[in-house]
């Protein structure tokens, strides 16, 4: 509540559309706090909830988050859960320096303003030195998010080992940096891939033998995977069931017992 009042009271969004400037920032700022504090862990721990939550509103992009009533779990769904997670990925495309850098000029330059999304992504752009159109239109103004598939193929080779294979997904105009790692033998190896369009192959060496792939391992994109279909229907299910929508809440239910 600090947080969102700061975020609400120094900088003021023009409209309901731009909502996520508040209460995005005011959610993000409180699992910062949590990673000052606890560490590293207690962000990650935090986004995760935070992602379902906003999973459980995939059809409206956060621009049009007007169109919600206010004080919905929808609205704070969409403006709150996913403005967070929208903020983790833009740190995590970005990195930590200049990120933070963005909010204090953001901060600054339009204090006691009303200001919209484009203030916040100029402030990024003007931060980073980074064409981020690309990252708006994805995560601002457009809906859904990506499921991630995985197919590779192991070679030996000369100095150790090969892993060769893609990342699918089903979002034609996806693109974001995407972290693979390969446990080996011996020390597991990292490597960033650039995930564009519905597939993306990648090639990493490692000198000891790889046992395992593991896409996304900190979390950082909000995707969809079969144990966050689970927690979303849940979350859906208890949504519908405080309304005393038992109907819809039983619908939710199955969806998570079929997933």
């Amino acid at each position: 509540e600090i947080s969102r009042q700061w975020w609400e009271e120094l900088v003021s969004p023009t409209t309901r559309n731009h909502l996520w400037l508040t209460n995005g920032l005011a959610t993000y700022s409180e699992l910062l706090w949590n990673e000052h504090v606890s560490g590293a862990g207690a962000l990650e721990t935090g986004m995760q909830d935070e992602m379902v939550g906003a999973l459980t509103i995939d059809q409206v992009p956060i621009i049009q988050s007007g169109r919600l009533e206010d004080y919905s779990p929808e609205l704070w769904a969409l403006t709150g859960s996913k403005g967070a997670a929208v903020l983790n990925m833009l740190r995590f495309v970005m990195g930590d320096e200049k990120f933070f850098k963005t909010l204090k000029d953001y901060a600054q330059q339009n204090n006691w303003k009303s200001v919209n999304t484009d203030d916040f992504k100029k402030a990024a752009e003007a931060a980073s030195g980074l064409d981020l159109g690309y990252f708006f239109i994805q995560w601002i103004e457009s809906s859904g998010a990506p499921e991630f598939k995985l197919e590779y193929t192991i070679f030996r080779t000369q100095k150790g080992f090969r892993v060769m294979g893609k990342v699918a997904q089903d979002l034609d105009t996806f693109r974001m940096p995407v972290t693979l790692k390969i446990e080996t033998e011996g020390n597991p190896e990292e490597k960033t891939v650039e995930v564009q369009g519905v597939s993306s192959e990648f090639s990493v060496d490692t000198f000891g033998k790889p046992k395992n792939v593991i896409i996304d391992p900190a979390g950082h994109v909000l995707r969809y995977s079969p144990d966050i279909r689970v927690s979303v229907a849940i979350r859906r299910g208890e949504q519908f069931a405080e309304l005393s929508d038992f109907t819809e809440a039983i619908k939710e239910y199955n969806k998570a017992l079929d997933t």
